[in-house]
């Protein structure tokens, strides 16, 4: 990050997106809310053009303009291909809006974990969406449809995929992370990607749950993650479906363990009962975004990791 000023000379922080190789987005922060090192990353949240938004490790994560839609596109699929939503558990997205979501949606359980419980209190102190800080004090407490863990989602995970029925096991299990970082081999949610523990995710569902995760850019000259993603789906699960959000930039991987003839078809149906009736996706969007990109489609299958 550096200091300059902007266009009508105020000072400004700069942040630094990496995209791809030789590709650097810049982020103009006109003011600092917050910006802490935690355990786990370093977090800024400021005021960009975009709002209110959040960047860990330099990467922005949600802005203030775009998180509903981001948020939208991560959940809504998941929750048409469920064959219910009562059970929930959320992987990462420090921000809360999936889990309200969830809950609007019907979900009488959400279980929220995150490692790094400084930053989901960040966020709620400073972000407009997503937790206040009476309602995450609510869920830290375990009052009410919400309950907040700060643990390693792997060991959660783990847990849950042994449950001895169905009661302990959930519909949808929703994994929100940072983008896959293999060139580095230290980043701790690296392994939360890989085939091993989206076995384990099938494992914690029920009979008809639904897996679902942030999966990287569909964009040719960043689209390895979502590459490497869709080849782990299809080796865990029987039906996998791929939404490209088509006013963000970003992908997402839904699975489920059997088998589906037509899973846009139920989906589409599904729509307009479902309890949550999202504002930035409609039947068209669903019948366009869920195609999956030609070069995810056709990329040489790596199965390693």
């Amino acid at each position: 990050m550096t200091a300059t000023t902007s266009l009508t000379g105020a000072p400004t922080r700069q942040v630094h997106e990496q995209l791809a190789p030789g590709l650097i987005r810049s982020w103009e922060v006109s003011e600092v809310l917050a910006e802490q090192d935690t355990r786990f990353q370093h977090v800024l949240i400021g005021r960009t053009h975009q709002g209110v938004s959040l960047f860990c490790d330099n990467e922005r994560q949600s802005t203030e303009f775009s998180q509903l839609v981001y948020h939208e596109a991560l959940l809504v699929p998941a929750l048409l291909l469920a064959e219910q939503v009562n059970r929930v558990l959320v992987v990462g997205s420090s921000e809360g809006v999936v889990s309200q979501i969830c809950v609007a949606a019907g979900a009488s359980r959400v279980d929220h974990v995150d490692i790094d419980a400084e930053t989901v209190r960040l966020c709620a102190r400073h972000l407009p969406y997503g937790y206040s800080e009476t309602e995450l004090a609510e869920a830290e407490r375990g009052n009410g449809p919400v309950r907040m863990h700060y643990a390693d989602g792997w060991e959660f995970v783990r847990a849950a995929a042994g449950a001895v029925s169905d009661t302990q096991r959930y519909d949808i299990v929703l994994v929100d992370l940072p983008d896959e970082r293999p060139e580095v081999p230290t980043a701790q949610h690296n392994r939360l990607y890989e085939t091993e523990f989206l076995a384990m995710c099938r494992a914690a569902c029920t009979e008809g749950g639904v897996v679902v995760g942030q999966a990287g850019s569909p964009t040719l000259w960043r689209n390895d993650t979502l590459v490497r993603g869709y080849q782990r789906y299809q080796e865990v699960f029987g039906t996998v479906c791929c939404f490209s959000s088509d006013e963000h930039e970003w992908a997402f991987l839904s699975g489920r363990a059997e088998k589906l003839d037509e899973p846009v078809g139920l989906m589409r149906r599904r729509l307009a009962t479902c309890r949550y009736q999202p504002v930035s996706i409609d039947m068209d969007a669903l019948r366009s975004r869920c195609v999956h990109p030609y070069h995810v489609r056709h990329a040489r299958r790596d199965t390693t990791g």
